[in-house]
């Protein structure tokens, strides 16, 4: 055989390879799971054309399993079997639609109903015989970061993460803070619809001590994986990513050349997480409101949140402290005292309770900043909270 003729043949050789190959990798397979109270989840199963590790794709709270549909397949065309699945409320599965939800209701889905379903998709996920069960990696985008950090907290067969656009809790923080052997992927994009986000997702990256850990920082992009429509390179970085610390190198990723440097607002948000830290913290601020009167160490709305999430830790004198400190930092702002306020009563202190709740109040009827949907929702948490201390409002 000549020499170009070899050539061709090559070529035609590696061509129907590549064809069947393709055509080897099962078309992804539709599954109903049954959640523990008998909510039916729908999900859908891309197995690879080989035995090899499992990837749970976790969907974020505006939007549905099928922002992953492309990622999913590029990872099975790549060795590693992926469930996704709605989240009850959401898609094809049942449950009433989150979005019709009051936040209390969000609330109680999200801690009570949640993990069970996730760990059910989890199970199915570990079941099916194309996947080696002890080598499992999770990616969750915006509310499924905190479920996808929550999911390795419970199964210790998560050897990767891939995390996007989103924040966790107090036990989550604590969790990623105690894993240095576990590969974390980051990524954000600066114009984020949720403000908050880009300055979480910074602190998460901050908290892991694993020293392959990638952050992945976009100027643009939007939220979660919308970010893969601008930047059609994530879902390959993605994939990379699963490969090297689930195939290549199961729960070991690469140590990172370059470190993301870390904002000074992120390691203050990290201080006031800690134990002492709010006193701390409320020192630096009195320091710089000296040489500045306006000077800002954080964002009023990341402390809230913190102070809620140390208050349902059952760290109460915390979430106190945390309050206090941003109603220093924020004294014109009627949620930052309706929040200590309810700190205080979570505590039994029911005067301090009392007392915060009426300066929110008060607060309220000059309050030209916040958004006329949180200052209706701050006046009817006040109201409710008055007349539980037996203080009706006029």
């Amino acid at each position: 055989m000549g020499r170009v003729a070899f050539i061709r043949a090559a070529a035609v050789f590696f061509l129907l390879t590549s064809i069947c190959s393709a055509e080897a990798l099962p078309a992804p397979r539709e599954v109903t799971l049954s959640a523990a109270d008998g909510t039916k989840l729908k999900g859908t199963f891309f197995a690879s054309h080989k035995t090899g590790p499992g990837v749970l794709l976790l969907h974020q709270c505006n939007r549905q399993r099928g922002v992953w549909e492309d990622l999913a397949k590029k990872l099975s065309a790549s060795g590693i079997n992926v469930f996704t699945f709605d989240l009850r409320g959401f898609g094809e599965s049942g449950g009433e639609r989150y979005d019709k939800l009051t936040p209390q209701q969000e609330g109680q889905t999200e801690l009570q109903l949640w993990p069970g379903d996730i760990d059910a998709a989890f199970q199915y996920l570990v079941s099916q015989p194309e996947v080696t069960r002890n080598v499992i990696g999770v990616g969750g985008a915006s509310c499924g970061v905190n479920n996808a950090i929550q999911a390795a907290r419970r199964h210790s067969e998560v050897k990767s993460l891939v995390l996007l656009s989103g924040n966790t809790n107090f036990d989550g923080r604590q969790f990623l803070r105690n894993s240095p052997n576990l590969p974390v992927f980051f990524a954000v994009a600066d114009d984020d619809e949720f403000k908050p986000i880009v300055t979480a997702i910074e602190w998460l990256y901050s908290l892991s001590p694993n020293p392959g850990k990638k952050f992945v920082h976009y100027t643009n992009g939007g939220h979660g994986a919308d970010m893969f429509a601008p930047h059609p390179e994530l879902p390959g970085l993605i994939v990379d990513w699963f490969v090297t610390t689930l195939v290549k190198t199961p729960g070991h990723a690469p140590v990172s050349r370059e470190l993301q440097p870390i904002p000074q607002e992120v390691q203050t948000l990290d201080l006031i997480d800690q134990p002492g830290g709010p006193a701390k913290v409320m020192r630096m601020l009195v320091e710089a409101r000296q040489k500045d009167p306006k000077a800002s160490l954080f964002r009023e709305d990341l402390v809230n949140y913190l102070g809620y999430e140390h208050a349902q830790a059952g760290d109460k004198k915390g979430a106190i402290e945390i309050l206090k400190l941003n109603v220093a930092a924020y004294p014109n702002s009627p949620n930052t005292y309706d929040s200590l306020s309810d700190a205080y009563l979570g505590d039994g202190q029911n005067d301090l309770a009392r007392q915060n709740a009426k300066k929110a109040l008060e607060l309220l009827q000059s309050d030209t900043t916040d958004p006329e949907q949180l200052r209706n929702g701050i006046r009817a948490n006040v109201e409710r909270k008055l007349k539980q201390l037996g203080d009706e409002t006029r």
